[in-house]
């Protein structure tokens, strides 16, 4: 059974939201979360990314940083303000981009389920990435930004979902980047019968945010040390998340770049290249297949073949080129550690890959076919990892609609 259980969340008033919603804290660099919080007092990135207020080059992991954030956040709650919900209630969050639409539904997530596997993940987490936001939330005393998490579709989900979004929703504005951000607030028989549905699902999946997760089952660990309470579940127990089914989820791909050739010219890395893959001397930009990646060197896109494309096949794209070109022509053993390979995110398109290589930042660009959904849950169940980087998921949650206290 899955638990979805309703929070008391803490929320902007409604003429804040769009004020308030943030990108996620990882998707963006300290310069960046700083241009975009730049006058805009309410931006959660004050929050989420507080180095941003304090002087340039501040260690973004620095014991002043957490301060910080405790500080904005208590400073957005008397003056934007947040409001704190009377009753606990499930939520549901839908995002529009481009003509694509998914709505999930937000709530308390366990974590006892997530440290049983019963909330399956795909990918391995950083322990100084855990350390970072397990310290957040302790000094914020809240999780402030949700677990993107997947389920196998189900109709009687979607029958409840559908008539509840057929109501006046409580938030429902348009983020700069395009991105259409619809909340519902659930009545209480509608959360109770959603709650009652998600009992039948027998497993969900994290899609994207495994740190965030992570550090919510850390955090737990130090809230229940400091705790004398005797018994029974604390709100320290659950973890902010929004649950979307499968059939709605979209994941763009995670494209590659590397700084150098391994001392090949590029006639000799295309030589290289032909011993090993099939290509085609020209290419479209986007792969159009499984199995097929397009490769931007020497101001022209060039395509591979990197297998079948038969899902059966098993071998994600990224493993393939990782086997067949990474390691055996370039010495990238491990890209989680090598210097020189680089990943831009599908939502930035191959004109961030032509550019990178056209100004000389990196000598090739890989442009991947996106790994599917079941791909995901494939390997989730089979209590295997991604490669680092494989799935970018568009579009994507904001950080401080709902906000979890604990």
């Amino acid at each position: 059974m899955a638990i979805v259980r309703p929070f008391r969340a803490l929320r902007p008033v409604p003429q804040r939201a769009p004020d308030v919603a943030a990108v996620p804290y990882d998707v963006v660099t300290t310069e960046e979360a700083r241009a975009l919080a730049a006058a805009k007092p309410w931006s959660f990135l004050h929050v989420s990314r507080a180095e941003i207020d304090l002087p340039d080059g501040t260690d973004p992991y620095s014991p002043a940083v957490y301060r910080k954030a405790a500080e904005n956040f208590e400073g957005l709650l008397r003056g934007c303000p947040l409001i704190r919900e009377a009753e606990p209630r499930l939520y549901l969050y839908r995002l529009r981009m481009s003509g694509h639409e998914q709505t999930g539904v937000a709530g308390a997530f366990s974590i006892d389920e997530y440290d049983t596997d019963r909330i399956r993940k795909h990918e391995r987490t950083r322990r100084d990435k855990e350390d970072d936001r397990t310290r957040h939330i302790v000094a914020v005393r809240a999780q402030t930004g949700p677990v993107f998490l997947t389920y196998r579709d189900r109709a009687e989900i979607d029958e409840l979902v559908g008539e509840a979004a057929a109501q006046e929703p409580l938030y429902d504005f348009t983020a700069p980047d395009g991105v259409s951000h619809t909340v519902w607030r659930l009545g209480g028989e509608t959360t109770d019968r959603l709650a009652t549905e998600f009992e039948r699902v027998p497993l969900l999946y994290i899609a994207d945010g495994h740190h965030r997760a992570a550090s919510a089952s850390r955090a737990r660990e130090e809230f229940r040390e400091r705790s004398d309470r005797p018994g029974g579940y604390c709100e320290y127990d659950f973890f902010l998340g929004v649950t979307f089914p499968a059939g709605q989820v979209r994941i763009l791909p995670y494209n590659r770049i590397v700084k150098d050739l391994g001392g090949r010219s590029p006639e000799e890395f295309l030589l290289a290249l032909k011993g090993r893959l099939p290509g085609a001397i020209e290419a479209s930009p986007t792969p159009v297949r499984r199995g097929e990646l397009s490769m931007y060197l020497g101001g022209r896109w060039h395509g591979l073949r990197l297998s079948s494309g038969e899902p059966s096949s098993g071998a994600l794209d990224v493993t393939l080129l990782q086997e067949n070109v990474l390691e055996p022509l370039l010495g990238i053993k491990d890209v989680r550690t090598d210097k020189r390979i680089d990943f831009v995110g599908g939502i930035r398109g191959t004109a961030e890959l032509e550019k990178a290589v056209d100004e000389g930042r990196a000598a090739v660009a890989f442009s991947m076919y996106p790994v599917d959904v079941a791909d995901l849950i494939r390997i989730a169940d089979g209590n295997e990892v991604m490669p680092p980087k494989s799935t970018w998921f568009e579009p994507k949650l904001r950080d401080g609609l709902l906000i979890h206290e604990i």
